[in-house]
């Protein structure tokens, strides 16, 4: 991603500004000057200053994703003026573990056929994510339903590994399905071992059954981390 997209995404969710007009009110610039910088994949350096101010932002984390995301807050500056029991040590933010990316989230509503092939999936928004739940292949989606309820509610932040395609029985995969896009479920193999069962969480919802040349075809990958609040 270039330089620039990756601070503009970081700018835009510590504003929780949605497009440029609403961001250009909180830099106080003209929205042409957002295209601008986006023509020269550069970002002025007196927004930095801007949102320090206005904000507390920490200009490290806005260009690199590293450090705290604040440096000033109603307390005062911090970490660097915290008491020492609540400071935090600058050797953490260095790992490559710590740091964060800005992702994609799609919608698991599409229009699926087996004759056709496969649909483009629509966003439905951004997540902050640190690299250690990042990987090759992952695709952030966002939970429709409430079949996999309790234990992924709607609204649910997934994770699918599109390159993990070995099915194991018991675990949970994201596949599509006519008529209704995206749908996850537990996937096992039939007693005659011959063919796939696709079970819920919820007793609510009909088993369903796959040939193995269908399963292939409509999955997508295996869900391999949730972020909810419960």
């Amino acid at each position: 991603m270039p330089v620039f997209a990756e601070i503009y995404e970081r700018i835009k969710l510590a504003t929780s500004s949605r497009t440029q007009v609403e961001l250009a009110e909180v830099l106080d610039i003209r929205q042409s000057s957002i295209s601008d910088a986006k023509r020269r994949n550069s970002v002025p350096g007196d927004w930095y200053m801007k949102l320090f101010e206005k904000y507390g932002l920490n200009p490290d984390w806005l260009k690199q994703g590293v450090g705290p995301m604040y440096l000033r807050t109603e307390q005062g500056y911090m970490p660097q003026d915290a008491p020492a029991s609540l400071a935090e040590s600058a050797a953490h933010y260095g790992d490559a573990l710590a740091k964060n990316s800005v992702c994609t989230e799609y919608d698991m509503h599409c229009a699926y056929s087996d004759k056709k092939p496969r649909p483009e999936l629509t966003p439905a928004g951004k997540i902050s994510l640190p690299l250690s739940l990042s990987r090759e292949g992952l695709l952030v989606l966002r939970m429709r339903g409430a079949n996999m309820s309790p234990l992924i509610l709607p609204g649910a932040h997934l994770g699918v590994d599109t390159l993990d395609n070995n099915v194991v029985s018991g675990q949970i995969y994201a596949l599509f399905a006519p008529n209704e896009g995206l749908m996850l479920r537990r996937v096992f193999l039939n007693g005659e071992q011959d063919g796939y069962l696709l079970r819920s969480e919820s007793p609510d919802f009909p088993e369903i059954s796959l040939t193995p040349d269908l399963l292939v075809k409509r999955l997508l990958g295996k869900v391999v981390w949730i972020l909810q609040e419960l």
